[in-house]
């Protein structure tokens, strides 16, 4: 991707969260990241990035000129009514990325959410300063 398409994505430093690994100089990680944003918890009116449940995504290209995708994301509980559909929301939205090829999506548990995980986007959508 050339400087000028990079510096065209506007990086907003307060809406990472602290602790998420993430393929940044990928060329599709613009696109991967705007559509992990349009996911929302249901219950949370914040998307599952910021709101920290996206811990890992690991992007891998492959010979068909295609982009795999393992991606490890948490719930903020092991309750969360949703818990068996925010996978496959996660998923289809990254699918929805022209140049993804396979979206392997996993809940890990370790370590559990709390607040502290959150983007400060996320802290103060949520009037949750700390």
């Amino acid at each position: 991707m050339s400087e000028t398409a990079t510096s065209t994505h506007n990086f907003d430093e307060l809406a990472e969260p602290p602790h998420v690994e993430a393929p940044r100089d990928h060329k599709l990680w613009p696109l991967l990241l705007a559509a992990l944003k349009e996911v929302y918890d249901p219950e949370i009116p914040v998307n599952v990035y910021e709101l920290g449940l996206i811990y890992k995504v690991e992007a891998k290209d492959g010979k068909d000129g295609k982009t795999d995708l393992d991606v490890k994301m948490t719930l903020t509980s092991p309750g969360c009514p949703v818990a068996q559909e925010m996978p496959g929301w996660v998923q289809g939205a990254l699918f929805s990325v022209e140049g993804v090829g396979d979206v392997d999506v996993q809940i890990i548990w370790e370590p559990p959410w709390d607040p502290s995980m959150m983007a400060e986007t996320a802290k103060m959508q949520l009037n949750m300063f700390m």
